[in-house]
């Protein structure tokens, strides 16, 4: 027991569930502390003057920049507040294109002589800073030499605390005013839904809503792992997965993980991460044990899509930041484990208008179903024309391990309805009324009534990619280590340019004389009949839709490098820049962005898996080796070489032949990491990486695996699944 892997099995074993802060004092109402390291409008309301608070709360609501005049008080008010919440620092947080968040810490002083310093914060520091952006991905924006980048402060959502440090959320762009980040476009992709909505519902005569926002709610998945045996597996503490382990005898087979008792040092990680969370005003609603062992889930509910985006970044840096506390690394790869379920990140998508309707809500009465079918219909529409737009928003080198796979929907996106809703669409295609009315009337929509659609009208179905579920829609095939921000500007943005479409159409017909109703009658019909291909409620699993969806004409892009080229197809770049969402310019900034961190991703793998296997898999195996030759010379000198030693040379043989195997491997994955690395930046390297590295990862692998299970087990260095996945 004295290898370092069995100490650190053991020291697993002993360890001992952390008290979380929960059960360290007495039990507080989560309802007293949610949002208490929050100055959001309440905190503004009692610290501001009544026309400072009116505009601010103006600003925070249409998320306008804030006004100059104002913008001292307000600097002022949350100065205060942080100092008496004992800050000391202040930061503007961003979120840049490496998919993680950024900040740079000041504190709140200036030297004022004598050996002495006031505390400052000024409304000019609030709203805009200035970090070094030269190490930040541009994608050919601006040139490293050239470091000017500037954060503005986003209003809409409320500033927060964490540690002694003030954490002021922001917009990040160039000197030349491009968007470096991925705020300032999901923004804008908001702003163009909301403008293509309001036209419907003017159309549809409201005259109080103001704005229309998507509503989001992402459920997060994550696995957790002892962090001493962690320590000893380069692969996770260097890519987030396993790049080598045979499966363990026991997996997720019995499913007995799922939804079952939290282990005691999960929970208080659980109760730890969750109390931080309400405190910073992230409404966490659920958590469980997912399928897989040792992956869990926590789940939020809805916001509005900005906020949800930083709350969901929140909470990844909360679940990392405090894993170790508790003995873990927590992983939030898409595959961390081979032979279990990865880990995705449900986007539940809906869209409220300013008085707090939901319109994809099918309603009780004709206007509303009528609204309601305006809607679905512009989804079905974005998803067909644009699948490839949607499909562009869940690209990574950890995604493209875990689309098509059992827990994931595949990279062929399509609609799922349900049995009800289907059968209304269906009969508003054939413009015959449903069952139960009179033969062959006609089915008038914005007259007749859909048949009552109960949140649960049909049910769940986990293998499709983009699921209606009574009131929203589910895209199952965003990863979990992803911003959601890249799937929701792809989504508000393709249902943007649908509803821009379908409102213009409705719009001319109007102009002309024809009244609304008449208008949906002849179009509604048309829609649903046109893009009834991406309708699939089946098995999206099946072996055969593949080749069914191929005949519907829907586009099948297996791996990012596949969609990632199609970033610059001319549809591609008219679904943003239509919308105001991306000028061309940022389009191939983030064309170039991604498939450079693709290539980078998998390049570092790479280079990881050899060191391993240099390192650790072939000294021990060249050493299991030698002690098997050992005994089979030793059993022939016994036996004679009449009787020789068969069982032991087979047992040297096979495991040579691995060893062999192995090293072969190596060899072409050396090759294949030296020609990625050699080849041009962008497109040309990721397609090295994608079809010469992998699959010489994947031929290692083999290999490696069989060794784990043929090398003596008290030799072997590695932590296997069975430790990692069970010891919590």
């Amino acid at each position: 027991m004295s290898s370092p892997r069995k100490k650190a099995v053991m020291k697993a074993m002993d360890t001992l569930p952390v008290k979380s802060c929960c059960q360290e004092k007495a039990p507080e109402d989560a309802a007293d502390i949610f949002g208490s390291k929050v100055f959001g409008l309440e905190q503004m309301q009692k610290r501001l003057p009544k026309d400072v608070y009116k505009k601010l709360a103006t600003t925070v609501r249409d998320g306008q920049t804030l006004d100059p005049e104002i913008a001292d008080e307000v600097a002022n008010a949350m100065r205060q507040w942080a100092l008496e919440s004992s800050a000391t620092h202040y930061t503007h947080w961003f979120h840049p294109m490496t998919g993680l968040t950024a900040e740079k810490h000041d504190a709140f002083l200036n030297p004022c002589g004598g050996g002495k310093a006031l505390s400052e914060f000024s409304g000019k520091m609030l709203i805009s800073g200035e970090p070094d952006a030269s190490s930040f991905p541009s994608g050919g924006i601006r040139s490293t030499f050239e470091a000017r980048g500037y954060t503005a402060w986003d209003p809409s959502v409320p500033v927060f605390l964490i540690g002694h440090t003030l954490h002021i959320p922001t917009y990040f762009y160039s000197y030349s005013g491009e968007a470096l980040d991925r705020k300032i476009p999901l923004l804008r992709s908001i702003t163009a839904l909301s403008r293509q909505s309001m036209r419907i519902l003017k159309l549809f005569g409201n005259k109080t809503a103001t704005y229309v926002r998507p509503m989001v709610g992402p459920e997060q998945e994550y696995f957790l792992v002892d962090k001493n045996l962690a320590a000893l597996r380069p692969d996770l503490l260097l890519t987030g997965r396993t790049l080598i382990g045979a499966l363990s005898p026991k997996g997720q087979e019995m499913e007995d993980h799922y939804f079952g008792a939290i282990p005691g040092r999960v929970m208080s990680f659980m109760e730890d991460v969750e109390h931080e969370l309400f405190t910073l005003g992230v409404p966490c609603k659920t958590r469980h044990n997912e399928v897989a062992p040792g992956q869990f889930e926590i789940a939020p509910v809805y916001e509005e899509a900005n906020i949800a985006c930083d709350h969901n970044m929140l909470t990844m840096n909360m679940m990392r930041h405090l894993a170790p506390r508790h003995g873990f690394l927590c992983l939030l790869h898409e595959k961390p484990f081979e032979g279990v379920n990865g880990s995705g990140k449900h986007n539940n998508w809906s869209l409220c208008d300013s008085d707090g309707n939901n319109l994809l809500n099918p309603g009780k009465t004709p206007s509303d179903n009528a609204q309601f079918l305006v809607f679905l219909a512009a989804v079905l529409r974005a998803v067909h024309k644009h699948s490839v737009v949607l499909r562009l928003g869940v690209v990574g080198a950890g995604n493209d391990h875990r689309l098509g796979a059992n827990e994931a929907p595949p990279a062929i996106i399509s609609v799922y309805l349900g049995e009800q809703l289907t059968e209304v669409i269906e009969t508003i295609m054939k413009g015959k009324a449903g069952k139960g009315k009179k033969k062959d009337a006609v089915m008038e929509v914005g007259v007749s009534t859909l048949p009552p659609l109960p949140v649960d009208s049909s049910d769940r179905n986990r293998t499709s990619p983009f699921a209606f579920t009574g009131n929203k829609f589910e895209f199952r095939a965003v990863g979990s280590s992803m911003s959601i921000a890249p799937t929701n500007i792809a989504l508000n943005a393709a249902v943007a340019c649908a509803l821009d479409d379908i409102a213009t159409e409705l719009e001319a017909s109007i102009a002309h004389g024809t009244k609304l109703n008449a208008a949906l009658q002849e179009l509604l019909p048309r829609l649903f009949k046109e893009h009834q291909p991406v309708v699939f409620n089946a098995n999206n699993y099946a072996p055969t839709w593949p080749k069914e969806a191929a005949g519907r004409k829907l586009p099948n892009l297996a791996n990012s490098v596949d969609a990632l080229e199609r970033y610059s197809d001319p549809a591609v770049k008219n679904v943003f820049m239509s919308q105001n969402v991306f000028t061309e310019r940022e389009i191939e900034s983030r064309q170039e962005i991604l498939l450079e961190n693709y290539a980078k991703t998998v390049v570092i793998e790479g280079n990881v898996m050899a060191d391993m296997i240099r390192s650790i898999v072939l000294p021990a195996s060249l050493k299991a080796q030698a002690a098997l030759a050992d005994v089979a010379v030793k059993t022939k000198a016994v036996l004679g070489d009449n009787k020789g030693a068969k069982i032991e040379e087979d047992a040297f043989n096979a495991l040579r032949d691995h060893v062999v195997g192995l090293q072969k491997g190596l060899a072409k994955l050396e090759k294949a990491v030296s020609k990625a690395e050699g080849s041009e930046a962008g497109l040309q390297m990721a397609k090295a990486a994608r079809d010469a590295i992998l699959p010489a990862m994947e031929e290692c692998r083999v290999h490696a695996d069989v060794l784990e299970k043929l090398v003596d087990d008290t030799i072997w260095p590695l932590p296997k699944y069975a430790e990692l996945l069970w010891l919590h």
